[in-house]
């Protein structure tokens, strides 16, 4: 069995690891959905694999004190090759914290990566192999095929967002070592890789379809201005159209007017013919008599019959100039009108486009709710990823184990890879593709957008509608809250009336009650007054005794008893008599 190139089996390697770390950190960045920091471990690990790459072959330069071996020289000669690299290089030796050429290299491989240019600078570098040769060997990976694959695999990292801080960073003194447990895979991280790629690709979509959204925005608020230019232009040629208006108004009185004066010019000229008719007819009378003076009248005659000739042909002619003016302002006038009538049509068109929009745009957001939804549910999976991960952390202990055995089976691997490749190759023609076929839905996706904001701006119309009538509806709201308080302030006074109803209502029933009592108390009043109508009070002389004790009065015993003195005749019991005088009583307080 022949024996291997080891240079050429370095560079396969290398190729292979740069392979690897490129399309992890691809996979990685666009899973992790945010900018990359300098402290991500696959960033890291690609500027290890960057670095090994760019020193495999370097020439060894022997300077006064000891030899050099770095990578800052040909990365240097950027600068000549392509001017834009000339910020990057003066801002890496600005910094004040390298002081070796490999940590300005350092420096400078995160510039490039953070500017998106990493792949153009390098792509220079390698088309002048002629100046490589001074820092590189002839069987150096820059200077073989190879340093080309990487530097194609390259132009994949403009999609990552990366945000390095390279002023606290010790870039001198870190030591690059290549970390191959982050490139060793299990079936287990293969299904993780696999969901993983798939939530980025949900993502993917998820920026694509907010990217088309500010883009149809954009063109939504062009095609805005584009209308109101076209309404401008309208209104301007509305203007313009009504300007010729009065223009043609003007030249058809003006017409007229030189119509009336070429017709007062002919009357004249008629008359004038007449005129000289009859002096011709005097002179031919004349004519027996003198023919000289004859002749010369004659003359005069016919220069005059010129002259008027001569007026009516100019005449005639101004009248056929502003006969062609009418005719070409009437051509005008049409041509203006059938543009006044595109535009219209034009604008007909764009309400269908507006009202087209309005339907893509509500499946557009049912869309995006769906994927919502499934963002959802992957980020439930990805959290039971993470369980997993901890678990395979385990397992990787034990693959360190297994990476001996691995690398006696590198060489089979190799072979592998070749068919890897003609994999790639087919999997990049099936890409491109379907990148043809994006870019064609990306076409549908911008006439789309159209549509949607010409939607959206009908919808801000009829926003501003409804929140009119919803201010319409307040300030009727107001009213009726009004309207309200005044009902509830007179419910209140309802009630304190009904209150003082029910308050005399009652005081009506007692005072009625009273009253029943107070008649009856009349009733028998009257009925006592009727037994007491025949009893007459004594007079004091003829009252001696008392006809119930049979006393004799004196002056005390007159006063108080008194009253009760009656007729002799009529004798009655003293309760009774009691009972008469209380009721009188009561009978004088009722009429009182």
């Amino acid at each position: 069995m022949a024996t291997k190139d080891p240079t050429a089996v370095e560079r396969a390697n290398l190729l292979n690891m740069a392979k690897l770390s490129i399309k992890g950190l691809i996979e990685s960045a666009l899973s992790f959905g945010r900018t990359l920091d300098s402290d991500y471990p696959p960033l890291q690990q690609f500027f290890v694999v960057m670095e090994h790459c760019l020193k495999h072959g370097l020439k060894v330069r022997k300077s006064f004190l000891s030899y050099n071996k770095t990578i800052w020289g040909p990365l240097e000669l950027v600068e000549k090759l392509y001017p834009e690299a000339e910020e990057i290089g003066a801002s890496v030796r600005d910094l004040p914290g390298l002081k070796t050429p490999l940590g300005r290299a350092r420096a400078w491989l995160r510039l490039a990566l953070m500017q998106k240019k990493m792949a153009d600078y390098l792509r220079c570098l390698i088309i002048q192999r002629e100046l490589l040769s001074e820092f590189y060997e002839y069987h150096a990976l820059m200077m073989e095929e190879e340093g080309a694959v990487i530097v194609g695999l390259l132009v994949g990292l403009n999609v990552i967002d990366a945000n390095l801080c390279v002023k606290g960073e010790d870039l001198d003194s870190q030591v690059g070592v290549i970390d191959f447990s982050m490139y060793l895979k299990n079936e287990e991280e293969i299904g993780n890789k696999e969901r993983n790629v798939q939530i980025a690709a949900i993502l993917d979509q998820k920026n694509y379809v907010e990217e088309l959204n500010r883009q149809l925005n954009s063109t939504v608020s062009s095609l805005h201005s584009r209308v109101d230019s076209l309404e401008k232009s309208n209104t301007k040629l509305i203007e313009e159209l009504a300007i010729a208006k009065n223009n043609i108004i003007k030249l058809q009185e003006e017409n007229h007017q030189l119509r009336s004066e070429n017709e007062l010019i002919l009357m004249r000229t008629r008359q004038h013919l007449e005129v000289t008719k009859v002096d011709v007819e005097t002179e031919l009378q004349t004519y027996k008599h003198s023919r000289q003076g004859l002749d010369e009248m004659y003359d005069d005659a016919r220069r005059q019959l010129r002259d008027e000739s001569q007026l009516r042909q100019d005449v005639e002619n101004e009248l056929s100039v502003q006969v062609g003016m009418k005719h070409e302002i009437e051509l005008a006038m049409k041509l203006l009108e059938k543009d006044i009538h595109e535009k219209q049509d034009t604008l007909i068109g764009l309400r269908q486009q507006l009202e087209e929009v309005k339907a893509i745009n509500i499946e557009m957001y049912q869309k995006l709710q769906g994927s919502e939804d499934g963002l959802k549910e992957k980020n439930e999976i990805i959290a039971r990823l993470e369980e997993k991960t901890n678990k395979i952390t385990t397992a990787m202990r034990q693959l360190e184990q297994r990476l001996q055995q691995a690398e006696k089976a590198q060489m089979e691997a190799e072979d592998e890879d070749e068919k890897y490749a003609q994999e790639c190759l087919s999997k990049s023609d099936s890409l491109q593709r379907q990148i043809s076929q994006k870019e064609q839905q990306l076409v549908q996706l911008e006439t789309d957008l159209k549509i949607e904001k010409e939607w959206r701006q009908t919808l801000q119309e009829d926003l501003q509608k409804e929140k009119d009538v919803l201010s319409h509806l307040r300030h009727e709201t107001q009213k009726i809250i009004s309207l309200k308080k005044e009902f509830l302030n007179l419910q209140d006074e309802n009630q304190q009336l009904k209150r003082i109803y029910h308050e005399q209502e009652q005081a009506l029933q007692e005072l009625g009650s009273k009253l029943c009592e107070s008649k009856l108390k009349i009733d028998d009043i009257k009925e006592a007054n009727k037994a007491l109508q025949g009893l007459v009070w004594l007079k004091d002389k003829d009252a001696t005794h008392c006809k119930l004790c049979e006393k004799e009065f004196s002056l005390s015993k007159r006063k108080t008893w008194q009253p009760l003195h009656l007729h002799v005749s009529q004798t009655l019991h003293l309760p009774l008599l009691l009972l008469c005088h209380r009721l009188q009583y009561q009978y004088e307080r009722v009429l009182d």
